[in-house]
């Protein structure tokens, strides 16, 4: 199946997606401390979300029968990707989320993801954070018109194994752009030279998804929260990035202004709701 090669009205508007997404993944990283709950990160989430006339691509997504129920996905500790927020999962210090924010404005996608430690975790979850964050970037650096996807799936496992974490083999990135889920996989193993050729136009979902033990997962009973067989911690960053001919480009990174914005947005937010008590 061919890759979608983006136009310059689909980067323009791909850009405005992303930078969206950013911004409310950004904000919802500040309201990150222990005693908040997942429902009310889900919440914030979903209010910045509409505050923008966009739509989370989240809610409702279909695999068969099922329906996620969510418009964000928080994965707490041993959870790898789409937890399921709920207001009976309390964050406690040493704990790690996941937040991962997929928005849809005029017909485009903005994917981003990251994981943030709640309170003082331990050191080795510490490390865990960091080298997910690195392999990223190395991922990232391979983005490069004239590469490979096997250049970028290499860069990311032998960054993460020389530390000795586990890159999960069951989830992959992605192309990304009128839908969630385009060509190319983008997996985060692999050989360097192998797999499609990269060229100027794509965009990309590259996402690490790093276990502190083993890699390999397993589904739970609600059909969507991916966790570690292991019971082991995981770390999940993900940024939505646009190849040229000058190299890659990262699309989801929040606009000064709009970070402004949403912090007056996530300041009336709080004013509504219990956020507010914990932060006092």
């Amino acid at each position: 199946m061919a890759i979608p090669i983006k136009n310059k009205e689909a980067i323009v508007r791909m850009r405005e997606s992303c930078a969206i997404a950013a911004g409310v993944l950004h904000q919802l990283k500040q309201l990150v401390q222990p005693g908040i709950s997942t429902q009310d990160l889900e919440e914030a989430g979903r209010d910045l979300i509409a505050s923008h006339g966009a739509r989370s691509a989240c809610y409702g997504y279909t695999i068969g029968s099922r329906r996620y129920p969510a418009y964000t996905c928080i994965s707490v500790n041993e959870e790898v990707v789409h937890g399921i927020p709920s207001i009976r999962r309390i964050l406690r210090d040493g704990d790690i989320v996941s937040l991962d924010l997929v928005i849809e404005r005029n017909g485009y996608i903005g994917d981003n993801a990251a994981t943030v430690p709640v309170g003082r975790v331990l050191p080795e979850v510490d490390d865990l954070l960091r080298v997910t964050r690195e392999a990223l970037d190395l991922g990232i650096a391979q983005a490069v018109t004239g590469h490979r996807i096997g250049d970028i799936s290499h860069a990311i496992q032998a960054h993460v194994e020389s530390h000795g974490f586990s890159v999960v083999r069951d989830m992959v990135g992605h192309g990304v752009g009128r839908s969630m889920h385009e060509e190319p996989q983008i997996p985060n193993f692999g050989k360097p030279g192998k797999g499609d050729l990269i060229k100027p136009g794509m965009t990309l979902a590259i996402e690490p998804m790093v276990n502190l033990g083993g890699y390999k997962t397993k589904m739970l009973s609600d059909g969507w929260t991916v966790v570690t067989t292991d019971g082991s911690p995981s770390a999940h960053f993900e940024h939505t990035v646009l190849t040229t001919e000058r190299g890659p480009e990262i699309l989801t990174i929040p606009r000064a202004a709009e970070i402004s914005n949403l912090k007056f947005q996530i300041s009336n937010l709080e004013s509504q709701s219990k956020i507010s008590n914990l932060k006092s």
